[in-house]
């Protein structure tokens, strides 16, 4: 089972984005618990963590929020970046498989406008990151953004595909 982590600020529709796509995992059984870190919103982003029942931290300690993850993996993602078809099935895979770190591949289908590839800055969240929570903990520092677990990991690319989030704020 995975723990998913998204850290946000005032992204209210991305979320709900986000959220809408993970409900099959946890019918499926593959998602344990959606954690919200909270970096001082002041839309309604607080009001729909709870009523999608996931657990909302404002301005947590990374290190003691990876520690107190339910899963045995993490899998960090970015407000409005959404998996496609099959996640559910590829994850659970490498998860039986164990091993490293993974991500899932870019969309071939949802790509950014020819010019804004060369000025986009890409996130490490950008394409999802599947840690185990060991490595984790192991990389987690306090005062740090979620983005710097997804940094400098020596990762497999999973078949499954997600759109990033970057793809739909440009539309």
């Amino acid at each position: 089972m995975i723990s998913v982590f998204i850290e946000c600020k005032d992204q209210e529709s991305a979320l709900a984005a986000t959220l809408s796509v993970l409900v099959a995992g946890a019918v499926e059984g593959l998602v344990a618990e959606v954690v919200i870190l909270d970096r001082g919103s002041s839309d309604g982003t607080a009001q729909l963590a709870d009523a999608a029942g996931c657990r909302f931290l404002e301005d947590p300690d990374l290190r003691d929020v990876v520690r107190s993850a339910r899963g045995d993996w993490l899998l960090l993602l970015e407000p409005g970046a959404r998996p496609l078809l099959g996640w559910i099935d590829h994850i659970g895979q490498h998860l039986a498989v164990g091993g490293q770190a993974a991500r899932m591949s870019r969309s071939r289908e949802y790509r950014l406008p020819f010019l804004a590839r060369f000025r986009h800055r890409a996130s490490a969240l950008e394409h999802g990151v599947l840690v185990p929570k060991a490595q984790a903990i192991a990389n987690a520092k306090s005062g740090y953004a979620l983005e710097s677990l997804g940094r400098g990991l020596a990762m497999k690319r999973l078949k499954c595909e997600i759109v990033p989030a970057a793809v739909l704020a440009h539309r």
